[in-house]
C-alpha cells in the first residue's frame, strides 16, 4: 500500500523539479537576452560618439589649414586616418579600435602643431573645436568603459556554470572588448 502512495508523490516531485527547471531555464535565457541587448546599446552609444567625432575632424582640419597650410603631411594623415575610421565600421570591435586609435594618433600630431603657431593656437574658432573635440573624446572614453563593462557582465554569465548550459543551447557568444589605445591608457612617459 505505501508503494502506491510513494508513485504519485514521486511522479509529483518530478513534476515540480521539471517545472523549477523550465523556469530557471527561462529566466536565465531572458537575462542573457538582456545583456545582449545592454551590449548592443552601449555600442550603439560608442558609434554615436565616434560618428560625432569624425563629423568635427573636418571643420579642425580646414581651420589648421588656415594657419598652418604648409604642414600638409600631417593635415593628409588626420584626413586619411578619419577616413579609415569611417570605412573601418563594419569590421567589427577590433577593427573599428584600430582604426580609432591611429585617428587619436593622427590628432594629437594635429594638436602639436598648435604649439608652433600662436596665431592657431589663439583662434577662437581653434579653441571651441578642441574644445568639442575633448569632450566628445571623454564621451567615448565613458561609452568605451560602459560598453566593456556590459560585455564583461555578458561573458561572466555565458562562461559561468550552470548559465552557460543555456548560453551554448541559445547561441550566446562572448564579445570582444573594445581596447583602448596605448596614449589612453594612461600618461606616457617622457624622457629627455
Amino acid at each position: 500500500m505505501e508503494s502506491v502512495l510513494m508513485l504519485p508523490l514521486a511522479g509529483a516531485a518530478v513534476c515540480v523539479l521539471l517545472v523549477i527547471v523550465a523556469v530557471w531555464a527561462l529566466v536565465t535565457y531572458n537575462r542573457l537576452v538582456r545583456q545582449r541587448n545592454q551590449v548592443d546599446a552601449s555600442w550603439a552609444q560608442i558609434d554615436v560618439q565616434l560618428k560625432r567625432r569624425h563629423d568635427l575632424i573636418p571643420n579642425l582640419v580646414e581651420t589648421v589649414r588656415g594657419y598652418a597650410g604648409h604642414e600638409r603631411a600631417t593635415l593628409e594623415a588626420v584626413v586619411a586616418a578619419r577616413s579609415g575610421a569611417v570605412a573601418a565600421t563594419g569590421d567589427g570591435v577590433a577593427g573599428r579600435a584600430e582604426a580609432e586609435n591611429v585617428l587619436t594618433q593622427a590628432l594629437g600630431r594635429l594638436f602639436a602643431l598648435s604649439e608652433a603657431y600662436p596665431d592657431l593656437k589663439a583662434n577662437q574658432n581653434f579653441l571651441a573645436l578642441q574644445r568639442e573635440l575633448s569632450q566628445t573624446e571623454d564621451k567615448i572614453a565613458y561609452a568605451r568603459q560602459f560598453y566593456n563593462s556590459a560585455v564583461q557582465t555578458l561573458t561572466n554569465t555565458i562562461q559561468s556554470v550552470p548559465s552557460n548550459l543555456i548560453a551554448g543551447l541559445g547561441g550566446f557568444r562572448p564579445r570582444e572588448y573594445f581596447e583602448a589605445a596605448g596614449a589612453e591608457r594612461g600618461p606616457v612617459q617622457v624622457r629627455f
